[in-house]
């Protein structure tokens, strides 16, 4: 099983820096680390899945992985079809908060009762797909666990690093974007999510990982 997720992971991910199409997204501000971007509208397969992050990433990789590379039947001819892989995949723990309580200038924290990265238990795990497909026109999954929908275009609050992926870091990191957020004086509309770019076999000097907030509309 092993050797089959490296195989299945190098096919993906091989060549990714010059093959992989990665969601299309406008920057509309930048400062630092932080980025507010608008993105186009998109399609993802998508899967939740449970247990502590790095259980649930593996989890929700193989389930997604499975359906792109042909546990699916495309709509004109019935037969499987292989799909590209595109970039980033992205990892969000079900029962955030989207409510922040400030505790200084600058500062925030997630409200006491939410369960946030450490302690969540369950996750969704989305892969978007390749922007030449219809809804209509692209395969189903022949697994009830992973689904296909539409995302709409959206604002999005962006910080990027790199390094692993740690617990801690994740909170430091959604923290500072969250400080930022504030200081341009706009609004959380979503929880925060991951979106890693890379293989696991990456130095982690070269990952490239983000946080990403969905940012309210102006009236909304």
């Amino acid at each position: 099983m092993r050797q089959l997720l490296c195989f299945l992971a190098a096919l993906m991910f091989g060549g990714a820096a010059m093959a992989v199409e990665e969601a299309k997204f406008q920057v509309l501000a930048q400062e630092g680390g932080f980025e507010l971007r608008q993105y186009a509208p998109l399609i993802v397969a998508e899967t939740w899945v449970e247990g502590d992050m790095d259980a649930a990433s593996s989890k929700g990789f193989r389930a997604i992985a499975d359906y792109i590379f042909g546990n699916n039947t495309a709509p004109q001819t019935q037969q499987s079809s292989k799909i590209a892989m595109t970039a980033p995949v992205t990892l969000e723990p079900q029962g955030q908060p989207t409510q922040l309580a400030m505790t200084a200038p600058v500062t925030v924290e997630p409200a006491p009762d939410a369960p946030g990265w450490v302690a969540a238990q369950r996750w969704r795990v989305q892969f978007v797909m390749p922007s030449q497909y219809t809804l209509a026109a692209l395969p189903q999954p022949n697994s009830a666990a992973v689904t296909l929908r539409e995302v709409p275009g959206k604002t999005m609050a962006v910080a990027t690093y790199s390094g692993f992926n740690t617990n801690s870091r994740i909170q430091t990191e959604t923290q500072a974007l969250l400080g930022w957020i504030q200081t341009r004086q706009l609004v959380a509309a979503g929880p925060a999510q991951l979106a890693r770019y890379d293989p696991p076999w990456t130095l982690p000097i070269w990952r490239r990982n983000e946080i990403q907030i969905e940012i309210k509309a102006a009236g909304s």
